[in-house]
């Protein structure tokens, strides 16, 4: 491929920009280095303050802090003992874990495609694959813009079944005035590395059950009736006992004391990504060849991703192409994501053909996630709009 050096006076990035970057403090440190010095460093004090913070911020009644939000989606479908024979509906257009969760109960995934704007759930399509079989729904809140949760949970108590959030983009996001993880009866959250808030690993559950959260908590640490900080702090014992077949998917403290302070900061890292996805938008959306991000009315997108979307049909270069171009600047970006259908296991197991759902597929080939992070300094952020409008121009039809 023959790639610009320079074109209309702007120069090549001098280094790579990540595509991600953490926001940790000083603060974060400290709490963590706190928390070594301690000598407890396990599921203990600070998990439980995170996890009744993280509740008074989104306004729900319960929590349980996990180690990821995989995780928080099996413990989910646990929880509500679905099984061999059992469906669950939601989208080809998400990361793995959404539908392995599924398979690791031994329940059967259902496909459902998406909406073209929002890359949401289609509510109309969800409900054509209902039948007498299925159990759940997992709406996955993508890239941070909620789904239409009234639809959703109007079909599900049109038909009796539970709605598991998948809210891994979603934190901080608003429907309707309400925030994610207040909507259905389970929401999971992820706080991993490339996260809005993050705990380097890490994940939550949230519900309005309170029948459920004790057993939750126990499926979260191997099933156990009391876990080690009830067990040893001063007035514990050492007794307990396996009351279910639980996991090992417990969060630790030293990951809770980052999620204490990235919990302080949250608003202020919002506000940036918020700053830059408005430059984004005001930069691209006279681009016929780009198509920016569509947020719906009564939302609050959280931004965790801002999905570019290249019309190929206009451009000289594929989608494939073009990200390598932008490499080429010195600009890494990513793909969110390759539809579940289009991965070999699924497609050997379930017969699918790419052209089964035509939405998710038509909206991968034109995806490219653009850099979002409250790192980027100004500069950063002038050289992917300045990179993403060069490589236009240059490979324009």
């Amino acid at each position: 491929m023959n790639l610009p050096a320079m074109e209309n006076g702007i120069p090549v990035r001098k280094n790579m920009l990540s595509y991600n970057r953490p926001s940790i403090g000083k603060e974060e440190i400290e709490e963590v280095t706190e928390s070594l010095v301690s000598g407890w460093i396990t599921t203990g004090p600070k998990v439980r303050e995170f996890e009744n913070e993280v509740c008074d911020y989104l306004g729900c009644r319960k929590a349980v802090a996990v180690n990821s939000c995989t995780s928080a989606l099996h413990m989910a479908l646990a929880v509500e003992n679905i099984s061999r024979g059992d469906e669950v509906i939601t989208s080809p257009f998400t990361f793995v874990s959404t539908v392995n969760v599924i398979e690791y109960q031994g329940a059967k995934p259902v496909l459902a495609d998406i909406n073209e704007d929002t890359f949401n759930l289609d509510p109309v399509n969800l409900e054509e694959k209902i039948n007498k079989n299925t159990k759940a729904i997992i709406p996955v809140h993508y890239g941070g813009q909620s789904c239409e949760m009234d639809e959703i949970m109007e079909i599900s108590e049109k038909y009796d079944l539970k709605v598991i959030e998948d809210a891994a983009h979603a934190f901080g996001a608003e429907y309707r005035g309400k925030k994610v993880g207040t909507v259905g009866d389970y929401t999971c959250f992820s706080f991993y590395a490339t996260k809005n808030l993050t705990t380097s690993e890490g994940g939550m559950i949230t519900t309005d059950h309170h029948d459920k959260i004790d057993e939750l908590r126990k499926l979260s640490l191997h099933g156990m009736s009391r876990d080690a900080w009830k067990r040893y702090k001063t007035a514990g014992s050492w007794y307990y006992d396996i009351t279910s077949l639980g996991f090992k998917y417990n969060m630790t403290d030293l990951q809770a004391s980052m999620g204490l302070h990235q919990l302080k900061k949250f608003e202020d890292m919002q506000e940036r990504r918020y700053d830059i996805v408005e430059r984004y938008n005001k930069s691209f959306k006279k681009i016929d060849e780009i198509k920016i991000p569509y947020v719906k009315e009564n939302m609050k997108h959280a931004w965790h991703i801002y999905s570019m979307q290249i019309k190929n049909e206009f451009l000289k270069i594929d989608r494939d192409e073009f990200i390598e171009a932008l490499k080429s600047e010195n600009i890494r970006t990513s793909v969110h994501f390759i539809p579940i259908h289009m991965h070999s296991y699924y497609k050997k197991k379930y017969g699918y053909d790419p052209e089964d759902f035509p939405i998710s597929k038509k909206v991968y080939e034109g995806d490219i996630s653009l850099p979002l992070y409250p790192m980027m300094t100004d500069l950063d952020v002038d050289d992917v709009i300045n990179g993403v409008k060069k490589l236009i121009e240059y490979y324009r039809r």
